[in-house]
C-alpha cells in the first residue's frame, strides 16, 4: 500500500506544503471538471476511539486549506459495517458522491469494476515518497496494472503468547507450526481452563497463513482471471494443519467453531487462552485485558524451523471517486492524507502501521511492540486475488464455511475444499 508524489527538489515537508507541483491533470475523470476552488468532501472510517484520528486528520485539513485559497474540505467519519452501502450509492449518484475516500483494500477491485474509483497511475508514479512504499501495500491499489488510490496503512498478524504461562510451564515460543500445535496441547493439558492456542473457524486470515506456508494459494491467475486455488494438495494440507487445532485438546470445536478474528483475540486477552493470532491493531485490546503485563509477541512460525508463516497484507487506501469535479485538488489531498508525515502521526495517535518501509522502521524503533510485525511484513505477505469477484466470496463465507464443515466432521479436507472451490470458481466467473 503506497503513497507518494515526486515534486523534484523539494523535501518530503516542502512536498506537503507546495502546491506549485500539483499533479498533471488527465481526462479519465467522469465529470470532465477539474475545478481548483470549492468545497471537498471525504469520506473516512469512523474507528473505535475516533478523536485521536480526526485530531490528525484536522491538521491535515487545516494545513491543505491554508495552501489552497477558496477550499474548503468538509470530512464524515463513516461506519465501517454500512460503508459498502454508502459507496454503492455513492458511485450511483454523483452528486451526493465525496471527492475522496477510505477504503478497505479488498474492496479495491470491485471499486474499479464499478466504475467508482479513478485512475491514479501518472500522479503516484509522479509521488517522490512513493518509492519508500511496500510493494504489497502498492498491489493493494494496483488492478491490471493501473493504481487506484494510495495506501493508508497496513496491518499484520502474529503470535500473541502468554508469557507467565510459558515460564511457568518451560515453554519456549515455538518456531515451527508443528512445534505451534504441540505448544499448544500441552499449556491444555497443563492447564485446562485455557485453550492452548485460541482459534476460529470464522477466523479466515488467521487461517490463511497455514495455507501459505504450506504452499497453497487461495487462487491462481491474474488480469481479472482467477481459478480456485483453495484445493489444491498443498492448500489442503495447511486446511488440515488449521482445522487439527479444534479439538478437546486444544480449541473444543463446540466453543472454537463459530469464534472469528475478534473472538480470538478477546480471549486472550480476558486470560482464557496461552497464545492467539493477533493483529499489530490488537495491541491496544490486549493491553486493556487482564494479561497486560505478561504477554509477548513473536511472528506466527512457518514449516520450517526460523522461518515465518506469510501473513495477510490488511489495511486501508485513500482513492478519489471518478465522479469528482475537483480532480486536481482531489488527488493532492488524498496525498496528503496518505503521507510519510500523517502515516507517522497516525502511527502515534492509533497505532495504525505505516505502509511506507522508512517510516514503518522509524516506528518500530520508537515502539518495541511493532518489531514483531515489521519482521512479518518484511518477510513477505499476501494478498488476496485482485478479482471484483473476492467482495463476494468474502461476504459470502464461503472460507469459513469450508473451515467449519470440517471442524464439526461433516465433510473431510478433500470434499469440503472442493466444494469452496466450486464456489469461488462460480464467483470468479461470474466477475467476468
Amino acid at each position: 500500500m503506497k503513497p507518494s508524489v515526486r515534486c523534484a527538489g523539494l523535501t518530503a515537508l516542502a512536498a506537503l506544503l507546495a502546491t506549485a507541483c500539483a499533479p498533471q491533470t488527465s481526462s479519465n475523470s467522469s465529470s470532465g471538471k477539474d475545478e481548483k476552488t470549492g468545497t471537498l468532501r471525504v469520506w473516512l472510517f469512523q474507528e473505535v476511539g475516533n478523536a485521536p484520528k480526526e485530531k490528525v486528520v484536522d491538521s491535515v485539513v487545516a494545513g491543505f486549506e491554508k495552501a489552497h485559497e477558496g477550499t474548503k474540505v468538509k470530512v464524515e467519519y463513516i461506519p465501517v459495517e454500512t460503508r459498502a452501502q454508502r459507496v454503492k450509492a455513492a458511485f450511483n449518484d454523483p452528486r451526493s458522491a465525496p471527492d475522496v475516500i477510505e477504503y478497505g483494500n479488498t474492496d479495491t477491485a470491485g471499486y474499479v469494476k464499478d466504475g467508482g474509483l479513478l485512475d491514479v497511475t501518472k500522479e503516484f508514479g509522479d509521488w517522490s515518497e512513493a518509492k519508500d512504499t511496500d510493494p504489497t501495500a502498492k498491489q493493494s491499489v494496483t488492478v491490471d496494472g493501473r493504481l487506484y488510490g494510495a495506501p493508508f496503512y497496513v496491518g499484520v498478524r502474529a503470535l500473541y503468547y502468554r508469557t507467565d504461562v510459558f515460564e511457568e510451564l518451560g515453554l519456549s515460543a515455538p518456531r515451527t507450526m508443528d512445534e505451534l500445535a504441540s505448544t499448544a496441547r500441552k499449556i491444555r493439558a497443563a492447564k485446562p481452563e485455557l485453550y492452548g492456542l485460541a482459534v476460529g473457524g470464522a477466523y479466515t486470515y488467521g487461517a490463511m497463513p497455514f495455507v501459505w506456508a504450506n504452499g497453497g494459494e487461495l487462487a491462481n491467475g491474474k488480469g481479472g482471471s482467477y481459478a480456485s486455488g483453495i484445493d489444491s494438495p498443498e492448500a489442503r494440507k495447511g486446511i488440515e494443519a488449521y482445522t487439527s487445532l479444534f479439538g478437546d485438546d486444544n480449541c473444543p470445536a463446540a466453543k472454537c467453531a463459530g469464534m472469528g478474528g475478534n473472538d480470538t483475540v478477546s480471549a486472550f486477552a480476558a486470560g482464557k487462552a496461552g497464545m492467539a493470532i493477533g493483529g499489530d491493531f490488537s495491541h491496544t485490546a490486549v493491553e486493556a485485558g487482564k494479561v497486560k503485563g505478561k504477554y509477548a509477541v513473536v511472528p506466527l512460525p512457518g514449516v520450517k524451523s526460523g522461518s515465518i508463516a506469510p501473513a495477510f497484507a490488511g489495511g486501508n487506501n485513500i482513492g478519489v471517486l471518478k465522479s469528482t469535479s475537483h480532480r486536481t485538488l482531489a488527488v493532492q489531498l488524498m496525498e496528503r492524507l496518505a503521507s510519510k508525515k500523517t502515516q507517522s502521526e497516525l502511527f502515534d495517535a492509533m497505532g495504525f502501521l505505516p505502509t511506507f518501509t522508512d517510516v514503518r522502521t522509524q516506528a518500530a524503533a520508537k515502539e518495541p511492540f511493532v518489531k514483531p510485525f515489521v519482521r512479518t511484513l518484511s518477510a513477505g505477505t499476501r494478498f488476496v486475488p485482485a478479482s471484483p469477484a473476492w467482495a463476494r466470496i468474502d461476504s459470502s463465507l464461503v472460507l469459513p464455511t469450508m473451515f467449519q464443515e470440517v471442524v464439526s466432521g461433516k465433510k473431510d479436507v478433500t470434499k469440503a475444499s472442493e466444494d469452496a472451490a466450486k464456489k469461488m470458481n462460480s464467483a470468479f466467473g461470474s466477475a467476468g
